[in-house]
């Protein structure tokens, strides 16, 4: 009789569990519910942003530059009539294209690394304490937020034909000066750009470099490793994720380049020496009045970043 009690009252205590266990499972999954519809309540505005803003321009880019095509006043209608590849042959056989390409070329090849080692280099010092370090990273970093044409005025007064670099070389000073220097005119863009963005990349390391265990560093001098052995062989692999990025993103920026070859050096001079892409599209599209041209030459901007960057990340991963 006593057996027979007990498992009466276990089978009654399973089934209170089983029973409690149902609703408690039912109450996650509308939980699970709840939180899915929210996030994605959320990021439904983004997703609505990057829409408007890139993928319809895009697409509508890529139709045009399949088409005949012409800017015309609000209410007008005019035929644009289907030309396969006719404004990409066109991009391709020109040589104004082939030019601003090779300049991107140049301006990447200085930008890049010497934006990488710079911001770095610099982040780890701003990192490591220092007296006045508050004031130094907002002095890296005002450039990066303050107006390219007050900056060009800078630029201007240091580099421009009478301006303070000049008097101070004096006769050494090279002439053609800078900025019309048909050699030096890509160069001296490319470290304008560097100047101006590096207090952003400075503040990306010094992100990542709060990541960086300070263990590892302990353990380093412990084996007898110097600053500069520390810096390459903790620093550099423990912000490699970083400098991904900051690659990335710095070729990003130079094949967007419009504003300063534009302000410095007056719209790509001398001889087209300086011309981007993007002001060649700007000139080809808004001021000559051929939007297919411009809009074929943008995809094959698009495409050619796509393979930069890529290439950039594979090289920096095998590093690892």
């Amino acid at each position: 009789m006593t057996n027979l009690r007990s498992t009466a009252t276990a089978s009654a205590a399973s089934g209170t569990t089983g029973a409690a266990g149902r609703p408690a499972e039912g109450a996650a999954s509308r939980h699970h519910r709840v939180r899915s519809w929210t996030g994605s309540l959320f990021v439904t505005p983004y997703v609505l942003f990057l829409l408007v803003v890139f993928a319809v321009p895009m697409v509508y880019t890529l139709w045009i530059s399949f088409h005949r095509f012409y800017f015309t006043a609000p209410g007008t209608h005019v035929d644009s009539p289907w030309v396969g590849l006719s404004n990409y042959r066109d991009v391709f056989t020109d040589p104004v294209v082939g030019r601003a390409f090779l300049n991107i070329g140049v301006f990447l090849v200085i930008n890049v690394p010497l934006t990488v080692v710079l911001s770095l280099v610099l982040a780890s010092a701003l990192n490591s304490r220092m007296r006045f370090r508050a004031f130094f990273r907002a002095a890296y970093y005002l450039p990066y937020i303050t107006a390219s044409v007050a900056l060009v005025a800078v630029w201007q007064f240091l580099f421009g034909s009478d301006g303070f670099v000049n008097n101070l070389l004096g006769s050494h000073a090279p002439d053609p000066s800078w900025l019309v220097n048909s050699h030096l005119a890509m160069p001296m863009i490319a470290f304008f750009v560097t100047w101006k963005q590096l207090g952003f990349f400075v503040m990306l390391y010094l992100a990542a470099l709060q990541n960086v265990g300070k263990e590892l560093y302990e353990a380093a001098s412990v084996d007898g490793a110097g600053r500069v052995r520390q810096f390459f062989a903790v620093t550099v692999p423990g912000v490699r994720p970083a400098t991904t990025l900051v690659v990335i993103y710095a070729i990003i920026t130079g094949a967007n380049l419009f504003s300063e070859p534009y302000l410095l050096t007056g719209g790509g001079g001398p001889d087209n020496a300086s011309t981007s892409p993007v002001l060649l599209m700007y000139q080809k599209g808004i001021e000559q009045g051929h939007p297919d041209f411009a809009a074929a030459l943008g995809v094959v901007l698009v495409a050619f970043v796509l393979v930069i960057s890529l290439a950039a990340r594979k090289l920096n991963e095998r590093g690892n």
